[in-house]
């Protein structure tokens, strides 16, 4: 009889190797499995072995984000909206840490590499909105601006999470952001209430 894989048994690990490789911890199957009631093959049973348990890890954080940001409705102001995804940037960030790290730091292949580029394809998308709307000049390149959005955003969650910097930081998003979407062609007062409204809610 074939044994049914348990989706909580797949989850636990990934969310454990999270925590050890975060705190620097040393892996080993044993490791890894030590106080979890499962056996080392369920490693094998799972992911076929260490190395394509790194790639789940690493797929897990994308596969977090992305859920997070489609969470974020369209609504009639596309600069609160962009706003409003890099806030649930911070927030998939701080809900999730150990596999935020793990997303940027460790060099494992992803089992779907297509999935980074999807989460930034949110970012394009309200760029292209803002535009059309005439909130951002003609011209302005969706790619260029929502990669400079994102590095906000990364800056803000990297500081916050790995320690330097207290949550209480992450405000500095408002001005940040009023500052890039001004300079993208968005009226300075128009645009701060937009970029409060979008921050507020999930920051």
């Amino acid at each position: 009889m074939v044994r049914t894989k348990d989706p909580a048994v797949r989850a636990m690990l990934i969310e454990r190797a999270a925590q050890m490789l975060a705190a620097r911890e040393p892996i080993t199957l044993r490791s890894l499995v030590a106080g979890t009631g499962v056996s080392t093959m369920a490693l094998y049973t799972y992911f076929g072995g260490m190395d394509g348990l790194w790639k789940a890890v690493r797929q897990e954080g994308f596969t977090r984000l992305a859920a997070r940001l489609a969470t974020i409705p369209a609504t009639a102001d596309p600069v609160t909206d962009l706003t409003a995804l890099g806030a649930a940037y911070l927030a998939n960030a701080l809900a999730n840490p150990d596999l935020y790290r793990v997303m940027f730091e460790a060099g494992f292949e992803l089992e779907d590499a297509a999935a980074a580029d999807e989460t930034l394809h949110y970012l394009v998308q309200g760029v292209e909105r803002a535009t059309a709307a005439g909130r951002f000049r003609a011209g302005v390149d969706p790619l260029e601006l929502a990669v400079q959005s994102w590095t906000i955003g990364h800056g803000l969650a990297s500081l916050v999470v790995t320690g330097p910097l207290p949550e209480a930081a992450l405000g500095h998003g408002v001005p940040l952001l009023t500052a890039l979407f001004t300079s993208a062609g968005d009226d300075p007062g128009r645009c701060r209430s937009s970029v409060e409204r979008g921050w507020s809610p999930a920051v």
